[in-house]
C-alpha cells in the first residue's frame, strides 16, 4: 500500500473524517503531522500545498488535498488505485 501522509490538528472534525475514511478503504497507518503542535510544520506545510487549512492529505508523492478532494476522488472510484489497492 501507498504511504499516506496527513497534516492535521487535534480537533480538526475533517481530519477525523479523512482518517475514518482511509481506514475504510484499508490504510492500516497514516504518518500524522500535527500542525497544532509544531508551527514550523504549518509553515512548511502551507509552502509546499499552498494552502492553510487542513487536512492536507499526501497520498505517495501525490498531493490529494483536502477531506473534501479525498471525498471526491473517492466518490470517482480513484482512491484505491492512488492507494495500490
Amino acid at each position: 500500500m501507498t504511504p499516506v501522509k496527513m497534516y492535521t490538528t487535534q480537533v480538526c472534525p475533517y481530519c477525523i473524517q479523512a482518517k475514518a475514511l482511509l481506514k475504510q478503504r484499508g490504510v492500516l497507518q497514516i504518518e500524522e503531522i500535527r500542525i497544532d503542535q509544531d508551527p514550523a510544520q504549518r509553515n512548511h506545510m502551507m509552502s509546499v500545498t499552498g494552502r492553510r487549512t487542513v487536512p492536507q492529505i499526501f497520498i505517495g508523492d501525490t498531493h490529494v488535498g483536502g477531506c473534501d478532494d479525498l471525498m471526491a476522488l473517492d466518490s470517482r472510484g480513484e482512491l484505491q488505485a492512488l492507494l495500490g489497492n
